[in-house]
This record gives C-alpha cells, sequence and structure tokens, in this order.
C-alpha cells in the first residue's frame, strides 16, 4: 500500500499558508509532504512564489512529517554547491526526514539570472554532474570538482545530517527516467504510468521509491471547481514542452485560451464525489507506486483536508 501526502503548491499560497497547510495535512492523517522549488509562479493569478529553503525551516518546526522538494532544479538559477547546503540543512533541521527531489528544470525559473536556457540533452548531463557534486559534498568532506559544466574549489559542507541526503530524479521521457533509474535514490513522475515505473524498475532503479503526484479541485460545487482550475492551473493541460522552454508567466497566460473549461472537466478531479478523488490516487498505486501527494487547487483547503480526513484516505487505507 502506498504512503499518501500531501503536495504544498507555493506558487498559490504565501509561507504563512503553506506552513497551516502542512497542519492540517499531518492532522488529516497524510504522511507526508511534498514542496514545490520555484522562482515565479507559471502565471500571475497563482500569485505567489516564495523561497522554499525558508519554508522548509519553518516546515520542520511545524510538523514532523517527512518532507521533500518536488522539485528543486540544482543545475543554473542555483550552483548545485548551494543546493547541497541547503538540502543538508533541511535534513539536519527534520532529524533525516528530508528529500531531495530534482529535475531538470524549466525556463520559467532557471534562466532569470540571464544564461542559456539549454536543451534537454545537455539538461540532462548537467543535472547528472550536479547531483555528483552534491553527492561528494554531503560526505562532510572537501570537495574539489572540474567538471564538465561546474567548477567547486576547497568547498566543505560543515553541517550534514548522519545518512546522506537521499536525491530523487523527477523525468518523463525515457532518457530521464533511465538517469533516474542509474543514479537515483528514487523515481518521481506526475503520470499514472505503470509502463514508467517498470522502465524503472528494470532499468536500474529495483525496489528504490516510485513517488507520483496530482492536483485536484475539492468543493461542493463542480462547476465552480471547475472554472477554479480553469483560472489558477490551465498550464497543466498544455501539451508538448511550452512547459519547460517558455520564460516568464505573461507568455503562459497567452496561451490560456487554448485550454477550456472542457478540458479541465475531462482531466482534472473536480467536485466532491468521493469515488473520483479515491480512483484518481489509487490509479497511482495500481501503477506501482510507492508514494502518492495530492494538491488541493483554489482556498477552500480546510474543506478539503476534512473531507479527505473524512472520507477519502480511510478509503485508501483502510
Amino acid at each position: 500500500m502506498p504512503e499518501y501526502g500531501y503536495f504544498l503548491a507555493a506558487e498559490e499560497h504565501d509561507p504563512k499558508a503553506l506552513v497551516e497547510q502542512a497542519r492540517m495535512a499531518e492532522q488529516a492523517g497524510f504522511q507526508a509532504l511534498w514542496i514545490s522549488d520555484h522562482y515565479h509562479p507559471w502565471n500571475d493569478a497563482q500569485g505567489q512564489s516564495a523561497f522554499v529553503w525558508s519554508v522548509i525551516g519553518a516546515l520542520s518546526e511545524a510538523v514532523s512529517l517527512p518532507i521533500e522538494t518536488a522539485v528543486t532544479c540544482p543545475t543554473v538559477r542555483m550552483h548545485p554547491a548551494v543546493v547541497a547546503q541547503a538540502a543538508a540543512t533541511s535534513a539536519v533541521l527534520t532529524r533525516g526526514r528530508f528529500r531531495l527531489g530534482v529535475g531538470t528544470g524549466e525556463a520559467l525559473n532557471e534562466h532569470i539570472l540571464g544564461d542559456r536556457w539549454p536543451p534537454v540533452r545537455v539538461r540532462l548531463e548537467m543535472l547528472e554532474e550536479a547531483i555528483e557534486v552534491m553527492r561528494r559534498l554531503f560526505t562532510g568532506e572537501e570537495v574539489s570538482h572540474y567538471g564538465t559544466h561546474y567548477t567547486v574549489e576547497n568547498a566543505r559542507l560543515y553541517t550534514v545530517p548522519d545518512e546522506p541526503v537521499p536525491i530523487d530524479i523527477s523525468g518523463f521521457g525515457p532518457k530521464a527516467i533511465s538517469l533516474a533509474a542509474r543514479v537515483g535514490d528514487g523515481y518521481i513522475t506526475m503520470m499514472p504510468e505503470e509502463e514508467m515505473v517498470t522502465r524503472f524498475r528494470e532499468g536500474g532503479g529495483g525496489t528504490k521509491p516510485v513517488s507520483g503526484g496530482t492536483k485536484v479541485c475539492y468543493g461542493p460545487d463542480r462547476d465552480a471547481c471547475v472554472r477554479t482550475v480553469h483560472r489558477l492551473w490551465y498550464n497543466e493541460l498544455l501539451p508538448g514542452e511550452m512547459g519547460q522552454v517558455l520564460p516568464s508567466p505573461r507568455h503562459f497566460e497567452q496561451l490560456h485560451e487554448l485550454v477550456t473549461e472542457d478540458m479541465v472537466r475531462e482531466k482534472v478531479v473536480c467536485g466532491d464525489d468521493v469515488d473520483q478523488h479515491v480512483g484518481t490516487l489509487r490509479a497511482f498505486a495500481d501503477a506501482g507506486f510507492d508514494r502518492v501527494y495530492v494538491n488541493q487547487i483554489g482556498p477552500d483547503q480546510r474543506g478539503f483536508f476534512d473531507f479527505y480526513r473524512m472520507k477519502v484516505l480511510p478509503r485508501l487505507t483502510g
């Protein structure tokens, strides 16, 4: 049976709201937390994007749940040596309950310093080298590294956890899944596809944990929920590589008209039908996932947590 966690959306809620949601998630019976790591929201309607490492510090004091970034890009906006320090500190604060989820990122967040946004092949190379650098630093030993993409000189992390921070790799295409299987401590994806899980496990991932996540919008009025999703998270339904290559929220807003409310109604669980909520999470379990995270879109967080505490989680874990 998978563990079920809550996915904190730092693009949609301010830091204090995220901490309060984490408290509600623990009280509702969720077993873990994901938190997004963005510099920008996907669009101005979402309206937030706090520095994730500060929020994790607050979460470490507010709840006892395991925490993972979903996901951090340790390649362009932040050097992997700095990400390693942030992750190690987070692991110490959470007493070893922190995992670092990483991926190749999006131009939306990573191009902000004016660096070239490389093609996916290069981004995967950068990610693999970044993971190598971070793992060496997690030992607490002095590191010098002169690689293809990164240089580190005489760097040592003095604040490190007892065990190295696990690094889970996010991936959707075959090359990213192969990287996750080969060098990751786990695999992350947002689609409940058994084929992807099988590719990871047979490619070298073995029994390492596979985690997935989804978004829903709970509420008594399904049509109102559809409108909320369409206003805030239409970007989830944009096709192709636009999510990886568009550089600003403004560009995503220009594509809003490509996503209709009917598309939201078909693709996103909206409303208060228990069977639909249970079914969308159970699909991950049926595909072989070990951990499943869900995010509530919109302002009705208390209603969502009450609904899941009383009606959804008992069906999934009973």
